[in-house]
Parts: structure tokens; sequence; C-alpha cells
């Protein structure tokens, strides 16, 4: 039973993927895009999150760790560039 649910989610969290990634190409404004790109770094954790239990390994969680830290940088980074024009200041 467990083995057809981690089936069903990694296929709608794929499905999620795509539409994200569909988003970040086609947003129609900044915002939306880096709000695109936010929401597939969350929806890539959590595909690395459901093959790390489907393949018993536990290199996977530390990878989705790493994205989780990277994409909250890269998001705040995005967002402080859209409403200043500058990173560091």
């Amino acid at each position: 039973m467990l083995s057809y649910a981690l089936f069903i989610a990694l296929m709608l969290v794929t499905a999620s993927v795509a539409l994200s990634f569909w988003r970040l190409l086609r947003g129609p404004s900044l915002p939306d895009r880096i709000l695109a790109l936010d929401t597939l770094y969350i929806n890539t954790i959590a595909l690395l999150v459901l093959l790390g239990i489907h393949l018993s390994s536990a290199l996977y969680f530390e990878v989705a760790l790493l994205i989780a830290v990277m994409g909250f940088v890269g998001t705040v980074a995005a967002c402080k560039y859209l409403l200043r024009g500058d990173i560091i200041e």
C-alpha cells in the first residue's frame, strides 16, 4: 500500500514541478517568476524527500536540506534586488 501511495505522490509532485517551471518561464511579471522559483524549490524538496523514502537512502534528505537553504538565500536575494536594485547595501 505504501508503494502505491509513494508512486501517486511522486507523480503529483512531478506534475507540480512541471507546472511551477512553466510558470517560471511564462510568468507575466518578475514577482510572479520569483514566487514560481520559490515554489519550484519547495516542490523539488518534496520530490527528493519522497524519492529518499522510496529508495531508503538518507543522501536524498541531505540534498533536500541543502536545496532548502540555497532556495531561501536565493529568494531573499532576488526579493532584495527587486525592491532595492542592489543586494548588498
